[in-house]
């Protein structure tokens, strides 16, 4: 492959639809489930198909490219499985409202023509945050796209349900749930959010029967709900009521006779220590009523208004509406005793925010006992680690306190339950296929449930529903379980115990080894990204400005494990000037290599020069460090390292060395540098190429010598533990301190950068005398000298600078070189300067009402401000003690 020069500037926009575009053509990244290889394999979290890419999912698919990528460098045979969501209630919405603009609705149009409908949405709308992923370089499989509601992932989630079902694991029943009268909806716990709210604390007083003037009262905050009770409950143990139990109270607007009774669950402290009895609208009341026998009675309906259950008088009246009409009542009939504000948590629904309410109706279930006790066990006996340890802990207590999962949806959109009712004999029929006739009585007339399962029934199956489950296929048997599994802590409960309750039914296995947990995204100030804050960082708008590769790279440089990440866009811009100086390095390196260079043994171009010595060694090293930090997850570790490596080490020190040899005319030299410079040049492109896909393989693509032109196929650089080389380190490190030496002294002195110097180093030892003279010319050419003199016999001369090189004393004669003078009103100027400075600063902290009235933010640059000027202070009248030092000698 000849080498061809890159252009002046990096173009990230071209560069990046082209590769793109490369690796699909190539399918780069489909692996062969017979190829040779250990299996590693990721499942994408699956978005949802209304979604768009936010700075979360940027973060996602920047860890998870980095693992597929650096996996495929050490032979493994990496399957990376994407798709999307069919997200039930979420697609629904968004369907529903674009219907509403046109004028129309889903009970308009019916159940099969809403369907439709949602289905030419998702042709048209639903691969759009996919495009959005590949825009982020995603190294995934495109060819093994899968959607949940895929023909094949239809049929899974059947499977699956029946098998359920047949094993007594999941049942229809009477049951509270969580209600959204917006969505019309079934929700399970985990779909509602709480929410904080000042509400209001109403005491309503029930009279007692056949006790005149006597009332016990209760404290309640959904007054309207009183409609429906059937008991009033107080603590065994509370002496204020002891008395009552076992008597009845008339439940108020109502007339109904309710049953005073005793039970522990009753919280003496709460409110006045009487509790409401609901068993339709209340979670806990529901358990109690079952618990004591208690009647249901639902005084509300689907959409939230109140039914023919309760008075005639409320009938047809919103939830809301209803409670002012209670309230009302009450204090008409003197049985409202206060009203008190009081803050608590409402739960709301996760996808339009509506109040939640507890309905009964019937529902299917998943009994859970079983599942999670196999799950909690999987975790406990390191069959799947989840990183980090803290969120072991979370994940044990979600799973210790599970109830049933209600997964049946009021909605049309998603899979719907395979089971039917005999209109004859009521028979309960759940089928892999649709009946034609009801197995009890041969009846005919089958009527289909008409709910759908919830989104997340069909997501757990994803790690093995994707592979093709339930055929026995090569992809299951070579890549399941997968090997991790990267996610976010807010679905660790939707989706991660549920895939691992469904993978160790279902496949006997867990469905990863491990799960990494990635920390949130938020703004400079630590405060979580929102709309409503105008802080939102879009990723899009990041990659158009500075390139994929620039967002990735300062994600990875910034995700350490446990740890939230603060980003600015400043951020993000700092990273690309990384990128420009990849790509400058590389422009220099290639018009020095040419076509290439000579087949010299790195052992033997590392003999031919320090600095050759010394980048091999680091590179070595380099190489160990950056394996061993994505493997244990630490990338910010392992981007920072690489940062430090070629823009420090290789750029600033390297590259400035070996222009010596690059430009003299001894050929062995020459020779020797050009194959360091081609081979760093090459692998650290190779360790660099999981976090920046695009540039590194651009240039990759110009690069001479290469033996694939796809960088993606490219090997782990070998180790080369022969290269490693302490002393040359060591002395390398010993020769860079006298040239920041030199350097700190050129400009602590406003040394002309075009005086030549005279250094003088003071050595402990012979050993070190020796590195220094060996690379006498190398120090004079970066530290711009006219001499050089290393030796422990070295002793300051008169009127000169000093400091520290390591632990030997560098000297800087001045005689000639510095106008003692000029430098020291320099330096009297620069102090006033300092001083009026620090003053001012000082006296706007010393001010009480700025510091107490200001933001803590501003208050904090203020304080940094002071130390800098007072560090820069103390400098200055050091760097004048030192001059006049210098003028009396």
């Amino acid at each position: 492959m000849t080498s061809e020069a890159l252009s002046k500037g990096y173009e990230p926009a071209d560069v990046e639809a082209r590769w793109i575009a490369y690796w699909q053509d190539e399918k780069t990244f489909t692996p062969d489930p017979d190829g040779p290889g250990e299996p590693y394999s990721i499942v994408i979290p699956p978005p949802n198909v209304t979604g768009a890419l936010h700075m979360g999912h940027a973060l996602n698919v920047t860890i998870q490219d980095i693992l597929c990528r650096y996996h495929r460098q050490r032979g493994r045979k990496v399957l990376w499985v994407p798709g999307t969501d069919h997200a039930g209630i979420a697609t629904q919405n968004v369907v529903e409202r674009k219907l509403a603009a046109e004028g129309t609705s889903r009970e308009e149009l019916g159940r099969e023509a809403f369907i439709e409908r949602v289905w030419a949405w998702r042709e048209e709308y639903g691969g759009k945050i996919l495009n959005q992923i590949k825009r982020l370089g995603a190294s995934v499989d495109w060819t093994r796209e899968r959607f949940t509601f895929d023909e094949g992932l239809s049929r899974a989630v059947r499977e699956v349900f029946v098998r359920l079902y047949e094993e007594g694991l999941i049942y229809r029943g009477d049951y509270i749930i969580n209600w959204c009268p917006r969505c019309h909806t079934a929700l399970a716990d985990l779909e509602v959010e709480y929410a904080p709210h000042i509400g209001k604390l109403y005491h309503i007083r029930y009279p007692v029967e056949g006790m005149e003037d006597t009332f016990v009262t209760i404290a309640t905050t959904r007054p309207e709900t009183l409609l429906g009770d059937t008991a009033v409950a107080v603590h065994p143990d509370d002496e204020r009521y002891k008395e009552f139990v076992g008597k009845h109270v008339i439940l108020p607007l109502v007339g109904r006779r309710l049953p005073i009774i005793a039970d522990a669950y009753v919280e003496r402290e709460f409110g006045t220590g009487c509790l409401k009895v609901t068993p339709a609208h209340d979670m806990n009341d529901f358990e109690l009523g079952r618990k004591h026998g208690l009647d249901v009675i639902a005084v509300q309906d689907e959409a939230g208004r109140i039914n023919e259950n309760a008075p005639e008088k409320y009938r047809g009246l919103d939830r809301l509406e209803a409670r002012k009409a209670v309230i009302e009542d009450l204090k008409e009939l003197k049985l409202l005793d206060d009203i008190r504000d009081y803050e608590h948590n409402v739960g709301e629904c996760y996808r339009c925010r509506t109040v939640i309410e507890p309905y009964v109706s019937k529902q299917w279930f998943v009994k859970t006992g079983p599942l999670a006790k196999a799950a909690r066990e999987a975790v406990e006996h390191g069959r799947t680690a989840i990183l980090p340890d803290q969120w072991t802990k979370v994940y044990y207590d979600w799973l210790d306190n599970i109830r049933d999962w209600c997964v049946s949806r009021q909605i049309w959109w998603g899979h719907r339950i395979p089971a039917w009712t005999c209109d004859a004999c009521g028979e309960l029929i759940v089928s892999r296929e649709d009946p034609t006739e009801c197995p009890a009585c041969g009846g005919t007339l089958l009527t289909r449930d008409p709910d759908v399962l919830d989104t997340w029934f069909s997501s757990a199956l994803w790690p093995f529903s994707t592979m093709g489950w339930p055929d026995e296929t090569r992809e299951l048997k070579t890549f399941y379980p997968t090997s991790v599994l990267v996610t976010a802590f807010d679905i660790l409960f939707f989706w991660v115990a549920r895939m691992m309750m469904m993978g160790l039914h279902f496949m006997h296995e867990v469905p990863f080894r491990q799960v990494y947990i990635h920390a949130l995204v938020r703004d400079a100030e630590g405060k979580k990204m929102s709309k409503s804050l105008g802080n939102v960082i879009d990723p899009l708008v990041m990659v158009d400005r500075y390139g994929t590769d620039s967002l990735r790279f300062t994600l990875a440089a910034f995700a350490a494990m446990g740890r939230d990440i603060k980003l600015s866009e400043e951020r993000i811009e700092g990273y690309r000037h990384f990128i420009n100086k990849l790509w400058n390095a590389a422009r220099f390196a290639l018009m020095h290599v040419g076509d290439g260079a000579p087949a010299t043994p790195l052992a033997e171009a590392a003999r031919n020069g320090l600095c050759h010595a010394m980048i091999l060694s680091r590179l070595e090293r380099l190489k160990e460090t950056v394996g061993r930090t994505i493997e244990g997850y630490q990338f910010n570790e392992a981007a920072q390292e690489l940062y430090a490596f070629f823009w420090r080490e290789f750029c600033d020190w390297y590259l400035e060395m070996a222009k010596v040899d690059l430009g003299g005319e001894d050929a062995a030299k020459k020779g020797a540098a050009k194959r360091v410079l081609l081979t760093v040049l090459s692998e650290v492109l190779t360790l660099l190429h999981p976090f920046i896909p695009f540039v590194t393989q651009e240039i990759w693509s110009k690069l001479p010598e290469t033996a694939d032109p796809n960088l993606a196929r490219m090997p782990y650089p070998p180790a080369r533990p022969e290269l490693v080389s302490d002393a040359a380190e060591a002395d390398m490190e010993l020769v860079k301190a006298v040239v920041v030496g030199v350097r700190n002294i050129r400009a602590e002195l406003n040394i002309n950068p075009g005086v030549k110097l005279t250094a003088l180093v003071h050595t402990e030892n012979e050993a070190q005398a020796a590195a220094l003279t060996a690379n006498a010319s190398m120090i004079a050419f970066l530290a711009k000298l006219e001499r050089f003199e290393a030796g422990p016999e070295v002793t300051a001369p008169k009127a000169s600078a000093s400091t520290a090189a390591g632990t030997c004393a560098l000297f800087v004669p001045l005689s000639g070189a510095v106008d003692f003078d000029v430098e020291y009103l320099r330096l009297s100027k620069e102090e006033v300067k300092t001083v009026k400075e620090l003053t001012v600063v000082e006296k706007k902290l010393g001010n009480d009402d700025f510091v107490s009235r200001a933001p803590a933010e501003v208050v904090a640059k203020e304080r940094e401000k002071q130390d800098a000027l007072g560090e820069r202070l103390a400098r200055l009248r050091e760097l004048k003690e030192r001059i006049k030092k210098l003028m009396a000698e």
